[in-house]
């Protein structure tokens, strides 16, 4: 059917739904207690983390990250935290060095200090397609995140534990453009998160989506994001999001602030997609794609044999600015153009601006202005302005894609241009030689020059018309 996604096992074969997840069973009595620590902790997302912490009663936040006291804000953070009645360790460690992580925890033991819950935000961002890393490159995005997991899961294997929270992301969940290690990478958490709870461990991954205020994403991401259909999350209702999923003692949860409305067309513009069938707002969008669907065929005829009225007696250059004229026209719409003009016919329509969601539009855009049924992929198979107007030009006049009628159009016109001249024997003759060479190119009888064809025309020049018409028809065959 229509299921892209198939786990086949011994039990049979699963496949995956994205579902609310209602808050609804007992909640653990649960609260800070003794050390907590955060890797990524000096950081936007693991300050928002070590506040809420402090708020309810951490005894002893350890915040980890590469740089540690010397990263920005952190002496800042470290005021705020002990306010807040909480002592505070900043340490620089790099999570993904098992020796650093092991050395951190003995000493923490060394002093004293009971660990009793472990929050792992800590990672590395990704904004570049798989193909354009080095081997390097994707071991730096999956080190932080993967290694970093692995490693204390590990070395707290027999520590008994609280909460071992770990920081995922929705790329895992449900892919994201440019973030394919990124992606993998917060999948292996989601995965750890369920073999730890195999073990008898506890464990949850809660997969964010965006964050407000700093996270990994930035101001130029956030607005990239949004576009997409993904708000950032005000912090504070992030953190009671992740303080349910901990008293509730889930293992996994997926946490967003989705406008459906973007991210449906968007993440389902190449095929349906199942995986979020059941959501009650992508059920109503499939049902107003359905009902545009059936209108449009009702109008589609109609648009497209108008269009096509158009462009039939035109000749090829004309069709092409016209046709062109109607891309540019409707590309700047969707980026917010002034006018067509503003797009390059021959750039890119990737270097434009164009997402996946914004190729959608464009899509249905030219659906209705053609009356064509047009694929998603629209924009990214045809990747400039002109190449896509030559594209809808061979759609929307296949019957003629060899330039038979067209070249037919042109000779009628050609026919009734001569029928409105009256020409001297010279110029009629003039005329004549040139159908006739024409004609011979055509049945491809037309033989080398000769090598003295200045001659033939010194000689073509000074003959009369008697003389010329015997001339062709020595030549061409014409009586």
């Amino acid at each position: 059917g229509d299921e892209d996604q198939l786990a086949v096992r011994r039990a049979g074969v699963l496949v995956r739904r994205f579902v609310r997840a209602p808050l609804d069973g007992p909640a653990a009595e649960w609260a800070p207690r003794g050390t907590a620590l955060i890797t990524g902790g000096t950081g936007a997302i693991g300050g928002h983390v070590a506040r809420w912490l402090a708020r309810e009663g951490a005894e002893h936040l350890v915040l980890t990250s590469r740089r540690g006291p010397d990263a920005p804000g952190a002496e800042e953070l470290r005021a705020e935290l002990e306010e807040l009645g909480a002592k505070v360790t900043i340490a620089a460690c790099d999570v993904a060095d098992r020796e650093a992580v092991a050395g951190l925890l003995d000493r923490l033991t060394e002093d004293g200090h009971t660990l009793r819950s472990v929050f792992h935000a800590a990672g590395v961002g990704q904004g570049r397609p798989l193909a354009d890393m080095s081997a390097a490159d994707i071991a730096a995005v999956l080190e932080a995140k993967v290694a970093g997991a692995a490693h204390l899961d590990d070395l707290l294997a027999t520590t008994a534990l609280d909460a071992f929270v770990l920081f995922s992301s929705n790329a895992g969940v449900w892919g994201s453009g440019s973030q394919g290690a990124y992606a993998a990478a917060n999948a292996h958490l989601d995965a750890l998160a369920e073999q730890r709870r195999a073990r008898g461990l506890t464990a949850t991954s809660v997969a964010w989506g965006l964050w407000a205020g700093g996270g990994m994403a930035g101001d130029d991401g956030e607005e990239q994001f949004r576009r997409r259909g993904l708000r950032p999350m005000a912090p504070d209702l992030a953190v009671t999001a992740l303080a349910q999923a901990v008293v509730h003692d889930e293992t996994f949860l997926a946490v967003a602030d989705l406008d459906w409305e973007r991210f449906t067309p968007a993440f389902t513009s190449a095929r349906t997609s199942p995986f979020i069938g059941d959501i009650p707002e992508v059920r109503r969008y499939a049902r107003s794609v359905a009902a545009e669907t059936v209108a449009e065929a009702d109008t589609g005829d109609d648009a497209a044999a108008g269009l096509r009225r158009r462009l039939t007696p035109l000749t090829e250059p004309e069709r092409e600015v016209i046709l062109l004229d109607l891309v540019r026209t409707h590309a700047a719409a969707v980026l917010g153009y002034g006018d067509a003009e503003a797009v390059d016919a021959h750039l890119a329509f990737r270097e434009l601006g164009f997402d996946s969601l914004t190729a959608v539009e464009v899509r249905n855009r030219l659906n209705k202005a053609t009356g064509l049924r047009l694929p998603a992929t629209l924009v990214f198979d045809h990747p400039t302005s002109a190449v896509l107007a030559q594209y809808l030009r061979g759609e929307l006049l296949q019957d003629d894609a060899d330039g038979v009628d067209s070249t037919l159009r042109e000779l009628d016109r050609l026919e009734a241009g001569l029928g409105t001249i009256a020409p001297d024997d010279g110029d009629r003759m003039r005329i004549t030689m040139r159908l006739e060479a024409l004609m011979a190119k055509w049945k491809g009888t037309v033989a080398e020059a000769p090598a003295d064809g200045e001659k033939v025309s010194s000689q073509l020049e000074s003959a009369s018309a008697d003389e010329v018409f015997d001339f062709i028809d020595k030549e061409f065959g014409v009586s």
